[in-house]
This record gives C-alpha cells, structure tokens and sequence, in this order.
C-alpha cells in the first residue's frame, strides 16, 4: 500500500508554517500507513507485523526521499511550489484465498479512512475548544486548516485509480484485473501521476474535490464553534 501526498505551499508561509506542515505531513502519513498495517494484521496477514509495520511510531513508516528529503526541499527551497511525496509501502500478503479479495479492499480502505477519521477529530476537537470559550491564536486556527486540508488532499489522491495509490487496489479488485496486468501498470503508474498533475483540467478536478471534502468539515467548524 503507497500513500501520495500533493500539496501547495503558500509563497508567504512563514518557516515556523511550513515546519508544522512537514509535522502534520509526517503523522497524517504515519497514520495512513499504520491504519493499512494494523487492518491487515486484524484480518491476519502476518507480513505487516513481522516487518514492524503495526505502530503509530513515524520512523517506521518513513521513506528517507519520499517522507523526509523530498518534502523539506519542496517545502523550504522551493516556496509557491508543490509537495511531492509518499510513506514507506505497507507489504502485505493475503494468505488467506478465500477473503483475499475482501481484505485487500478493506486493507486498502483503511488508508483513506485514517486520514478521515483525522480531520473528523481535529474538527470536533476544535470545535469543542472554541464552543467551551476557551482562547485560540490564530496560529491554533491555521493549524486546524492544515490539519483538515493536508488529510482531504491524502484522501482524494490516494483514492485514484492509479497504481500504485490505493484506489487502484479498488479498481483492481472490482473489474477483476489480473495480477499480471496490474503489475505491468504499476511500472508507469508515477510517470501516469506526473502527467496528470500537470494537466489544467485534472488539476481544476483534483481541487474541486479537496475543497469540497475540506469544506464540509470546516462548515461543521464555523457553525458549530463560531
């Protein structure tokens, strides 16, 4: 399982900004993997333990390029331009036949979900802070922002049909597509991302949707909070 994370970054954003958008960056992608690891081994595929994949710990779910190097150079050297990046894959080896197509959709799934279920929770945590009368810096809420932002941009990205992102799993799944064929899509599936970012009409498509999914929870936030 490949989590990609495609996110700007404002050309005024402070460095204290932009170091808590790595940091959120690094636990939202850390969680993303976690959640694949930890369904799996639930459904009992031993690979993800057996490689300590089954912890919320960030080193264990770290690409040294894709986690750590790539993101801070697009981050602090390249202000105004896109973060690129991804976590270490989770391995996984569906021993079981008889449910490997039902736990390779529910592992997969689990992804997204996370990062769900971390916008949902920084919306009712705020939310409850600010309702409470307790103070908040608009550094608090900014961080909200990039917490409920970051996690819509891991949500809709990785539920593409594009190998290896996790909605390709689904696709895969679903239309009955031979390993064999699958793998052979895998090998251009970064060089088919590449294209497609740099596309106007996809990119219009890919921010229609992270606004859409990251307004419903800041809507929940201003009418409840504000």
């Amino acid at each position: 399982m490949t989590d990609l994370i495609i996110l700007s970054v404002a050309t005024d954003s402070s460095n204290e900004e932009k170091i808590i958008l790595f940091l959120v960056l690094l636990a939202s992608l850390s969680v993303h993997e976690w959640a694949h690891a930890i369904t799996a081994d639930k459904l009992g595929d031993p690979l993800p333990r057996s490689e300590g994949r089954v912890t919320l710990d960030p080193r264990a779910h770290i690409d040294l390029i894709g986690t750590i190097l790539l993101p801070l150079i697009m981050i602090f050297a390249s202000p105004g331009f896109a973060i690129f990046g991804w976590g270490k894959p989770v391995r996984i080896s569906l021993p079981n036949p008889k449910t490997r197509k039902r736990d390779d959709v529910l592992i997969t799934i689990a992804g997204p979900l996370s990062n769900l279920l971390i916008a949902l929770i920084a919306t009712l945590f705020f939310t409850i802070w600010v309702a409470t009368g307790l103070p908040i810096s608009d550094s608090g809420i900014q961080l909200y922002q990039t917490i409920v932002l970051l996690n819509c941009v891991l949500i809709v990205f990785n539920l593409m049909p594009i190998p290896p992102l996790d909605g390709s799993h689904i696709l895969k799944n679903a239309i009955n597509m031979k390993d064999e064929t699958y793998f052979n899509l895998s090998k251009y599936g970064f060089i088919i991302l590449l294209v497609l970012i740099n596309i106007p009409p996809f990119q219009i498509l890919m921010s229609t949707l992270i606004q859409l999914s990251s307004s419903v929870f800041f809507s929940i936030f201003s009418q409840l909070a504000l």
